[in-house]
């Protein structure tokens, strides 16, 4: 291989690579307009609270900076969105019974019963959007959502890996 396919190589990975990172910032506002603002008049609740109300519901109990790492949110906005949903009733502290000086956050029964509502609302928004496309366009992007969704998760544990975690539980 000369020079100078190996600089063109290099300038297609590069080519590739801005093209990627521009379908990537354009996904998530996309996806906010076609779905996520519907929902915002359902619920009181922002996306960070709704956010922090998931990944409990996936864990038993997180401490407040598990939580921020899990979710790559600063601790000060962990706690303001943790104190909102302890006056929902949705979330609680306790202290770890192994170390009283950790606190943890568990989702209550009404948070749990609150957040499935919530999901099965954006659901069915989502559904009644989806509805809407044809077949081929719907396999389309069934395999594309999962292959993204896939390649984010890869990079996600290879970001672990070399960088170490923040949180226990990984």
């Amino acid at each position: 291989m000369n020079n100078y396919s190996f600089i063109t190589m290099s300038e297609n990975n590069i080519i590739s690579i801005d093209s990627v990172i521009e379908n990537l910032i354009s996904i998530h506002p996309l996806l906010s307009k076609t779905f996520t603002r519907s929902i915002r008049h359902k619920t009181n609740l922002n996306p960070g609270s709704l956010y922090v109300l998931g990944v409990l519901t996936h864990y038993e109990k997180l401490s407040m900076s598990e939580i921020g790492c899990k979710l790559a949110m600063p601790k000060p906005h962990v706690t303001n969105q943790v104190d909102k949903l302890i006056v929902e009733n949705m979330v609680e502290r306790f202290f770890d019974p192994a170390d009283r000086r950790i606190i943890n956050i568990r989702i209550t029964p009404k948070g749990i019963e609150d957040f499935n509502d919530i999901k099965q609302s954006i659901s069915e928004e989502m559904r009644h959007k989806l509805e809407l496309l044809d077949n081929e366009t719907l396999e389309k992007l069934s395999v594309a959502s999962l292959q993204v969704k896939e390649i984010l998760m890869t990079i996600d544990m290879d970001r672990t890996k070399t960088s170490g975690t923040c949180c226990k539980s990984e």
